[in-house]
């Protein structure tokens, strides 16, 4: 499992040119599942991402976290974060889970994050989305598990 977590501004997410998503302060989730993760690998990644300190405190250091700030997720599936392209110039997706299994993990994801008290917004799984950010810092992190 894989994620690219920017600090934004704000940031939203259209489908079909309507907002399907939209946040203030907080982090754009873009997330990509392979094959052999679990529920365990989403645990062990909301946990490090509600926790995450990459924001200003009065000292303008980074060390505030998503609930220090009332911040908020926007999480946005993305099966290309699992995008080989060792060989030749078009992107090989074999790595990244079927969309049973993907979609399955992403909503497990989201329901996860809400229950640590931070608005969580969605794109909408396996659409074609529009998402406009405005990225702040910038501050972009991948983690995975």
């Amino acid at each position: 499992m894989k994620i690219v977590v920017q600090r934004v501004k704000e940031a939203e997410v259209k489908v079909d040119g309507k907002i399907v998503g939209k946040i203030g302060k907080g982090f754009l989730v873009l997330f990509g599942v392979t094959h052999k993760d679990t529920e365990e690998n989403a645990d062990y990644l909301v946990k490090k991402l509600c926790k995450l300190r990459v924001f200003a405190d009065d000292n303008d250091r980074m060390n505030l976290a998503l609930k220090d700030v009332n911040g908020e997720l926007l999480i946005v599936s993305q099966f290309t974060l699992y995008a080989d392209c060792s060989q030749g110039n078009r992107p090989s997706f074999i790595e990244a889970a079927k969309p049973e299994k993907a979609e399955k993990l992403y909503a497990y994801f989201c329901k996860q994050c809400a229950k640590n008290d931070i608005k969580v917004e969605t794109g909408k799984f396996g659409a074609d989305m529009k998402v406009s950010l405005i990225n702040d810092g910038p501050v972009t992190i991948i983690l995975e598990k």
